[in-house]
């Protein structure tokens, strides 16, 4: 597996004495079979939300929430489907809407390398998921390659869009020696709401968003410690498709990491830690009322992995591993005064929820002939979870749903024990240079979350607090949930130039790379209708009370991506056709539709590469989405077309500016993923339910400065 660079990393920089020497992310010795997506390098990323930085990776969309906290989606599923590691650590999302999704802990500007996997994961990178895995890795440390001296680095970013009056800025500096490495990154982001195509505010969408991260690295005599340690601290943050608004989010984190070098191969190992405070409400003029709700929670664990050469030659390797990870949580909700219906008591959700999970596996990576590799691999993970028993706001007829609801959950054992098996068989047929055919086969496990175990109201209003979906259901758990398991079937078809950039193990000056798929899910965790209402007691805006169940699912679908040169000159420089495209589709065994799968999209760019310019020209295509589930009254949404313009100039090495219009001819849209527009229905409180609208027309500017 290569790790592709992220242009979103600290700004281009040089050393101001001696050369730097950085360890590389290849000494990991990840797998190098598993079919996987090639990210291009950009000059700016133009994002404050490190989960659309890979907007162009085929099979990859995301689900709208904050504006620093949309969940991906990976060939249909998301969120808890897909292994989220930041560095190696395994973040949960410690929120009942998921406002904190792992991706939103590492902004831009500390991710130097990402790595997305769809389908069929190696059983040494991902356990606990059923849909893939993201990896988002920090820059690898740098040291000088000069004894007895030092290096140092610095720079910094400003970018702006106009559409929402961001404005984000990011801080960078680092020194060190042969041996020593120090490197700070802090960045600032801030938005007001944004304004869809119409012209309209899309109100309860604006945040702010502050983060900082320190790195401390030591090498020796063929190994590396790594430490890293940051905070990040959320003011406010609007979800326009959510009842309930970010109000603080303030979490703090330590991960270290160790490898070293053997004869026999590599031992790594990972030690991570991170505790959140979340906190839901109302902060802005677009949303009024009071509701506090409070979350704690605590992620932990470990990482043993040992890389076995098998031959002298290098043909093999044994991969064998240990892991475990613990998550804590709780929910409640303090007690509004003077209110009957939330009060007098703390309304308890989740009371010390736990869970656990540990995990053995092994995996083999054999090399036949030069033509042939396989991978196969085992995983056995036992996960424990548990929680508390719970209360209701009060005893009065208005809380009599949640009462009674409380004493049936109490009543029950809520210990629960789940066994999974994963395995992966993986194969790479390469006849010649120019092509390369990967296929294979993956079971894959997932335990129910806390929340879709251990949710119990179910009074309308306390039902509405859990939802992750974006959709204005509500929702409520199921203490007797299985595990999903998913049976995966894909390959992937690449032909591609013999020649690379920047030589062996770059990218292809050319490809063409098509991946069908297809998954068998057993008791896959849908919603069942238990009950209805009005939205803000809307009559034109029904909604439907859920709870969380066990379905037979299939999801199937097909993408490509392409990169096709159509120019070399002097006067021209390159120019290349670029893009992807895909389409999603999901049922449940009963006939009913999936939610959130994509329909057909296309991503196609003209891109040009001449001297120090970087200029792209995007279109991007989506189809009217007709396909859509019942059970969440998920809209459909009309076909769209939306154009993009970005251009970059490097001066000197050290300064890059870049500037772009997003959605130039300010198309009105709704997102297919994008869930429904519910802080506009609590403004208006008349007419229907709407889809959520997408961004309107914006101009991009930033700028990188290194020295």
């Amino acid at each position: 597996m290569q790790l592709t660079p992220c242009a979103c990393a600290i700004a281009l920089a040089f050393t101001v004495s001696g050369p730097v020497q950085a360890q590389t992310q290849d000494d990991e010795r990840l797998p190098t079979i598993t079919v996987r997506s090639d990210k291009p390098v950009e000059t700016n990323s133009g994002t404050s939300d490190s989960a659309l930085l890979l907007t162009d990776q085929p099979g990859y969309a995301t689900a709208a929430g904050g504006g620093v906290s949309a969940l991906p989606v990976l060939n249909g599923f998301a969120a808890d489907r897909l292994k989220i590691r930041l560095d190696g650590m395994e973040v949960t999302a410690a929120c009942g809407n998921q406002m904190n999704a792992p991706m939103s802990y590492m902004p831009p500007a500390q991710v130097g390398y990402t790595r997305v996997i769809a389908g069929i994961t190696p059983v040494s990178i991902g356990g606990d998921s059923i849909g893939g895995t993201i990896e988002l890795s920090s820059p690898v440390p740098q040291f000088s390659n000069e004894p007895g001296k030092l290096f140092s680095k610095g720079g910094f970013s400003v970018s702006a869009r106009s559409v929402n009056s961001e404005v984000s800025a990011s801080v960078n500096a680092s020194v060190a020696s042969e041996n020593l490495s120090v490197a700070y990154v802090g960045s600032r982001s801030r938005a007001e709401s944004y304004s869809a195509g119409n012209g309209d505010k899309v109100l309860s969408s604006l945040y702010e968003s502050n983060n900082h991260a320190l790195t401390m690295a030591a090498r020796g005599d063929g190994q590396q410690v790594v430490l890293k340690v940051g905070q990040q601290y959320i003011p406010y943050q609007g979800f326009p498709n959510e009842y309930m608004d970010m109000t603080s989010n303030r979490s703090t984190f330590a991960n270290l990491g160790y490898d070293r070098r053997y004869d026999w191969g590599k031992l790594y190992a990972k030690l991570y830690w991170q505790r959140t405070e979340h906190e839901m409400g109302f902060f802005s003029s677009e949303r009024k009322g009071t509701m506090p709700m409070d979350t704690r929670g605590r992620d932990m664990g470990y990482t043993l992995r040992a890389d076995i050469d098998l031959g002298q030659d290098g043909a093999g390797v044994l991969r064998v591993g240990q892991e475990y990870h613990s998550f804590r949580l709780n929910d409640y909700w303090p007690p509004v005064s003077g209110s009957m219906m939330m009060g007098p008591r703390t309304y308890v959700n989740i009371n010390d929820g736990t869970r656990d999970r540990i995990a053995l596996f092994a995996e083999w990576e054999q090399k036949l002939d030069a033509r042939w590799t396989t991978l196969v691999g085992v995983r056995d993970e036992l996960v424990k979870s548990d929680a508390g028993n719970v209360q209701s706001y009060g005893t009065n007829m208005m809380n009599l749903p949640d009462l009674n609801a409380a004493n049936t959950f109490n009543a029950r054992d809520h210990a629960r024990t789940d066994n999974n098996i994963d395995l992966t068989a993986l194969a790479r047929f390469a006849p010649d240079d120019g092509q390369t055919v990967e296929f294979g086969y993956a079971r894959k496990t997932r335990s129910p979350n806390l929340y879709e175990r251990y949710t119990w109201g179910r009074g309308g209003m306390a039902m509405r607090m859990t939802n992750w979906f974006g959709d204005g259901s509500g929702y409520v758990g199921n203490l007797d949930l299985k595990p999903e398991i998913a049976n995966t079937l894909s390959g992937t078809v690449d032909w591609h130039s013999a020649d690379k950039e920047g030589g062996e193990g770059g990218v292809p000056h050319w490809f063409v790379r098509l991946t069908p798929y297809f998954s068998y899910v057993q008791n896959y965790i849908d919603a069942d209708v238990v009950g209805s209402f009005n939205t803000y007691g809307v009559a034109a805006a029904p909604g439907n009370l859920l709870q969380f169940a066990n379905h037979d699912a299939r999801l199937y679908g097909i993408n490509a991506s392409w990169k096709w040169p159509l120019l070399r000159s002097e006067g021209m420089g390159e120019i290349a056709f670029t893009g992807k495209a895909g389409i999603t589709r999901g049922k449940r065994s009963d006939g009913g539709n999936l939610y959130h799968m994509m329909p057909f999209n296309v991503l196609a760019a003209l891109e040009q590469k001449l001297g120090a310019w970087i200029n792209r020209a995007e279109l991007a295509y989506v189809a009217r989405k007709t396909l859509v589930d019942a059970n969440r009254r998920e809209p459909v949404t009309a076909s769209y077309t939306v154009v993009n313009l970005k251009s970059s100039y490097q001066f000197n090495r050290s300064i890059t500016v870049s500037a772009g219009v997003s959605n130039l001819f300010n198309r009105n849209y709704a997102d297919p993923l994008g869930g429904v527009y519910l802080s506009g229905l609590a403004a208006s409180r008349s007419g229907a339910l709407q889809a959520l609208p997408g961004y309107g027309r914006s101009l991009d500017v930033g700028v990188n400065v290194s020295f």
